[in-house]
């Protein structure tokens, strides 16, 4: 699937607006119904169904009474044959929202040991196409709620507490297709940096309508959506945490730089593009990367009776700029 910030009703909302355009393949299971009703001019072009907002907390105990703690919000989908239902209102075959809000607690059972998202999410998707066979894909979405083990009296981690003190929320989705094909994109949303300093905007066209003034000192703020996906071909032996634990980090050693001076950020689409070569160069795995940052803006306020020497701003996130792009990996030449 190609990379893209929607959901994945928004996804196929999108593409169906592109196939009145386009010749789009439609994903497989959900065949187009074109002589079911000889006499109407409408035709089924697409479909799918599932699950949105099914809440998972799942825990792990250990005999030596250190528990591991998870809640995940799940979103299920399913393409399967079931144009049935829409054109001649027979639910035959069909697996129910309700069948899939259920699957997701039960497979969360099946996770005898602490998984990653993407693990839980994988297994889902598998167990859909499975035990379902009018089931051709499974799309399962799912958030992970920033619990980390609480630390007390002096640092100690806590054997059973648990405090929400990470910035972003993880996400994953995974696409199972019957004939095994599998696709698992990770990422998180609302990471939210800010430099200070080292940043500017200049060189933008102006014009009469343009009242931006240009500068080399500002702030540069974002709250940052990205996700990625994995090569098909690693998919066995990658270990997700500690992979999302290097790519968050390759980004924001990027966007900040060095401790002492950083680095000088001439707009938000160069450190967009920085951040996502830094992905592509440093983690093999990864075949592409999607960055949305919303440029946030703190603006210079003189205070009564004062000036403005770069110390108090405005902050306001309404309107703000917003800056996506996607960077993918050079198809290697063939020997």
């Amino acid at each position: 699937r190609s990379p893209s910030s929607r959901g994945p009703a928004a996804s196929l909302a999108h593409e169906l607006l592109l196939s009145f355009f386009f010749v789009l393949p439609l994903r497989s299971g959900g065949r187009v119904a074109t002589d079911t009703m000889p006499s109407s001019s409408a035709y089924l072009a697409r479909h799918q169904h599932g699950k949105s907002r099914v809440r998972v907390g799942r825990v792990w105990r250990s005999p030596d009474g250190v528990n591991t703690f998870a809640e995940w919000q799940v979103a299920t989908t399913l393409i399967s044959a079931m144009e049935h239902a829409y054109v001649d209102g027979s639910n035959e075959g069909m697996t129910a929202t309700d069948t899939q809000k259920n699957m997701c607690f039960y497979v969360a059972k099946q996770m005898q040991r602490p998984c990653s998202v993407e693990e839980y999410a994988l297994a889902l998707a598998r167990k859909f196409v499975a035990e379902y066979p009018l089931v051709s894909s499974a799309i399962v979405s799912v958030e992970q709620k920033p619990w980390q083990r609480a630390s007390v009296r002096g640092g100690k981690p806590h054997n059973h507490g648990f405090a929400m003190t990470a910035f972003e929320t993880r996400v994953a989705e995974v696409v199972v297709h019957r004939g095994g094909r599998e696709e698992i994109t990770s990422g998180f949303k609302d990471l939210r940096l800010c430099k200070t300093t080292q940043s500017g905007y200049e060189g933008y066209l102006r014009d009469k309508y343009t009242l931006l003034p240009e500068t080399r000192e500002r702030l540069l703020a974002s709250s940052i959506t990205s996700s990625w996906q994995y090569n098909p071909s690693d998919h066995g032996s990658l270990q997700f945490d500690a992979q999302y634990e290097a790519i968050k980090s390759k980004m924001m050693d990027t966007f900040f730089g060095c401790p002492k001076k950083g680095v000088y950020s001439p707009s938000v689409q160069k450190t967009l593009y920085e951040m996502g070569e830094a992905v592509i160069e440093s983690c093999r795995s990864v075949d592409w990367v999607l960055l949305n940052m919303p440029n946030l803006h703190f603006n210079p306020l003189s205070p009564v009776a004062s000036t403005f020497e770069h110390d108090v701003y405005f902050p306001t996130s309404e309107p703000h700029g917003t800056i996506e792009a996607v960077v993918k990996r050079k198809q290697r030449a063939r020997l």
